[in-house]
Parts: structure tokens; C-alpha cells; sequence
């Protein structure tokens, strides 16, 4: 199968999981900071000490055919506290990044938010607060104004339902409270008014290029089609993760069926959804504004009827079989016979991907275009002779392009893909035992190795041909 001749063959990152110097260069603290401390597990010091080592990087994907570079700025090594005033070390870091990546021939796509909202700010209710949708706004419009001969493709958000289910429902991100539905979807709802005010200040500023949002996608199935509970927990966890966020996304709006699930979702604590009527004129105003999509894909969910009481573990070690994902009115996930799965738990199912592409072309046709802006496979990679046999990495990322290169025949507009992740980084809730890059990284030495996925993906990327 062939790709398009100008698809994207890109390499993504993060601020916090690969930059380093998290706490120096004038940099202020984020919520994950003290969250790691206190638990003692894991420092994103020095991570891939990208903030150092990010010319070896950008000449290492002009050397494998990689030709975008997903890159988050860190939103408090630009305002330290999230507003006020700025870190002109973090400034300057960020355009001598963006000159380099343009010296090597790599298009930078940067995203404003990455999981890393400065700790003043999350610390006083995130974007459950109206000011942090506030700071976001004015901390967008400097990064649109300072960067705008640098950078030509923007996303605001990185994965929304990750961060507000992360924080409020499985606890496994700051300030990890569980089991918060309600305290999800409000943030969620949050994020989506800060990217529709940050989309109309770049759309109203005349500034070239283009502005989209990254959305983890998974589709939902029924465990047994047969049974209408599954069918209905698969539709109601399906209007929760996915259908919320697309709707506000590319409607401009919740339709009547995103509302009914959400509410009875309110309802199991006695409330309902009511945003607020401007809220909504501010989603629609900016719906027809985004310029594409971005979608994190890797993996999809099997799900059944779940009428218990909440339970979820989080399988953050790689011991395979122990991950449990109970909510209580909506669903469980389930593993299929069958299907593989990571050591951590991820379903290895490509075709979901492609299931959620043209469910996008189908529901939603105003949308534009689309990326892949995330997916690879977290795996415990042997370093011997210099380098790491991922086979299994190759095979995932190769089944993956061959159903995008599916979608893309039936009319589809998927415009690139971008592994994760281009050089091994730190794992928000694994550390540095999960690895995904496809440069091996001696985190003792900083030195860099190719995988033999790196010389896969050059092939792929010369040559189109999955």
C-alpha cells in the first residue's frame, strides 16, 4: 500500500518528557512537579535533555526522512506562574529551537498545551477555573504574535479527555482524584471554551498558517453485539471520550444524542449539563475556524453493562493482565479473545484506527483535514551491539499505516502521521521503563542509537510504501 507523496512522516514529542531543566533557565514549576516528588517514583530530570541535545535530534530526523517534528512549548518556561511575567531565556529557547528545525528541513507543529498547565494556575481549579481560560487566551496570542515567522502549524490542546479523566476519574494525574465524572466533563467542557477563544484570537489576528486540537481517539466497541447493554455502555462511554469532544470540536455544538448520555450521566449524582449559553455561541463561532484534527490513536476498548461500584487500577509497571477499568452506570472494559495486547494493556487493534477516520468523514464532513499526531508502542526495548530489535514496534506502526493508507483510498484526508515518539522520553506514570522512540536513549550518557525502526521508518518515509 502507498501513502501520498506529500504525507507527513513526522516524529512527536512533549515539553515535560523530553526537554529536561524542569525546574531552571527561569522555567516555573507545573502541577507535576510536586506530584512526582511526593510520590518519589520517577524525575523528569534530565528526561532526553531535549532543552541540550535538540540539534543532535533535528539532524538525526534530517538523517532518517523524518520531515515534521511535533513540539510542545512549555507554557511556564514562556510565563512562569502562567501569567504576568515572561521568561525571556524561554523565549529565546524556543526560536533557536524553531531556526534549527528549519535549518534541517523538518516542519515544526507546535502545541500550546501538553499536560503541563503552570502550577499557579492548576493548583487554583485548572481549567475548571474561568482564569486559567483566561491566561490560556493571552498566553496563546504571545506565543501567535512572537513566533508567527517560525511556525506555521499550531495545535492548542493535547489530548483533553486524557487529562481531565487523568485528574478527576483514574487519579493517575495531578491532583488525582477518582471517580469524578461530573469534575471531567466540566473540564473538558473548559479546554474547549480556551481553544475556541485561542482559535479565534489566531483566526482574528491575520496570522499565516493553520490552528487545530489534538484528540485522543478510541473507539468504542459492545463486548457482545448481541447484548443491547453493551451496545448502549459502548455508545454512552463513546458520547463520554470521544463524541463530547468532537461535537464541540467540529459542530460547534453537543447534539441531542452527546446531551442524553451526558445527562444521564449528571443524573446518577442528581444534576444536569448546563453550559452556559455564550459558552456555546463561543464554540460555534469557532468550529468552522479549525484548519484540521489531530488524532492520538493507540488502542480501542471492548466494553459491557457495568452497574457496580468504581474500580480502576492502572497498569503502570507493564504487568500484563492487571489493568481493571469499572464506572459505575456507564461501562467496563473488557480484553477480546483474539486481540493482543501491550505489556501494559493496550489493545494492538489498527483497525479501530480506521474505524474512528471514516466515522470522522461520515459524521462530521465539514472537517477539513487530519493528522495522526500520536501512535506507537510502548515496549521494553533491549539494547544490545549498539542498537534495539523492535520488531514488534515495526509491525504496529507498519499495521497502523497500512489502515490510515486504507482510509486515504476511500476518501479520507489524512495529511500525516507522527510516531511516538521520535527519541525515547519520560513516561508520565511509568518513568523510564516504557519506551517508544525510535532512538534509543542512554539517559546516563544522553547518547542517541537508531532503532531498527528508525531505518524502517526512512524506508517508509523515501519510499510511501506500507
Amino acid at each position: 500500500m502507498r501513502l501520498p507523496e506529500n504525507f507527513i512522516m513526522g516524529g512527536a514529542t512533549a515539553a515535560y518528557q523530553c526537554e529536561g531543566e524542569s525546574k531552571t533557565h527561569g522555567k516555573g514549576r507545573v502541577a507535576w512537579d510536586d506530584y512526582l516528588e511526593k510520590q518519589g517514583w520517577f524525575s523528569p530530570d534530565p528526561a532526553s535533555d531535549f532543552y541540550h541535545k535538540y540539534p543532535v535530534d533535528l539532524e538525526l530526523c534530517k538523517q532518517f526522512g523524518i520531515n515534521g517534528i511535533r513540539i510542545s512549548i512549555a507554557w511556564s518556561r514562556i510565563f512562569p506562574t502562567g501569567e504576568g511575567e515572561i521568561n525571556q531565556e524561554g523565549v529565546d529557547f524556543y526560536h533557536a529551537l524553531f531556526k534549527k528545525c528549519k535549518e534541517n528541513g523538518v516542519e515544526p507543529f507546535i502545541t500550546l498545551h501538553h499536560f503541563d498547565t503552570p502550577n499557579e494556575l492548576h493548583k487554583n481549579g485548572d481549567f475548571l477555573n474561568p482564569h486559567t481560560i483566561d491566561c490560556f487566551e493571552k498566553y496563546a496570542k504571545f506565543c501567535f504574535e512572537e513566533y508567527k515567522d517560525d511556525v506555521r502549524y499550531w495545535f492548542t490542546f493535547n489530548e483533553i479527555w486524557p487529562v481531565s479523566s487523568g485528574q478527576y476519574i483514574t487519579g493517575t494525574f495531578p491532583p488525582g482524584e477518582k471517580y469524578d465524572v461530573i469534575k471531567a466533563v466540566e473540564s473538558m467542557h473548559g479546554m474547549m471554551m480556551a481553544h475556541a477563544r485561542a482559535v479565534i484570537a489566531f483566526k482574528e489576528g491575520g496570522y499565516k498558517g493553520k490552528i487545530g486540537i489534538i484528540h485522543s481517539l478510541e473507539t468504542k466497541y459492545p463486548f457482545d453485539e448481541k447484548k443491547p447493554g453493551d451496545v448502549l455502555a459502548a455508545e454512552r462511554e463513546d458520547a463520554l471520550t470521544n463524541q463530547f469532544l468532537l461535537d464541540a470540536t467540529l459542530l460547534g455544538y453537543y447534539s441531542a444524542k452527546t446531551i442524553e448520555h451526558i445527562n444521564f450521566i449528571y443524573n446518577l449524582e442528581n444534576k444536569a449539563f448546563t453550559p452556559k449559553v455564550s459558552d456555546m455561541e463561543l464554540l460555534k463561532k469557532a468550529a468552522s475556524k479549525n484548519d484540521y484534527l489531530g488524532i492520538n490513536y493507540y488502542q480501542s476498548h471492548f466494553v459491557q453493562q457495568y452497574d457496580g461500584e468504581n474500580q480502576i487500577h492502572h497498569n503502570g509497571t507493564g504487568a500484563k493482565g492487571t489493568s481493571v477499568y469499572r464506572l459505575k452506570g456507564i461501562s467496563e472494559h473488557m480484553f477480546k479473545d483474539g486481540i493482543d495486547r501491550t505489556d501494559w494493556d493496550w489493545l494492538i487493534y489498527p483497525e479501530g484506527l480506521y474505524d474512528m477516520i471514516i466515522r470522522i468523514k461520515n459524521q462530521y464532513p465539514n472537517y477539513k483535514a487530519i493528522y495522526i499526531t500520536e501512535n506507537g508502542m510502548g515496549y521494553k526495548d533491549d539494547f544490545e551491539n549498539g542498537t534495539v530489535d523492535d520488531a514488534p514496534r515495526i509491525d504496529y506502526i507498519k499495521r497502523h499505516l497500512q489502515w490510515i493508507a486504507k482510509a486515504i483510498d476511500e476518501g479520507a484526508n489524512v495529511k500525516g502521521y507522527f510516531v511516538w515518539s521520535l527519541m525515547d522520553m519520560f513516561s508520565w506514570s511509568n518513568g523510564y521503563n516504557k519506551r517508544y522512540g525510535l532512538f534509543y536513549v542512554d539517559f546516563e550518557t544522553q547518547e542517541r542509537y537508531p532503532k531498527k525502526s528508525a531505518y524502517w521508518y526512512k524506508k517508509v518515509s523515501e519510499t510511501k510504501e506500507v
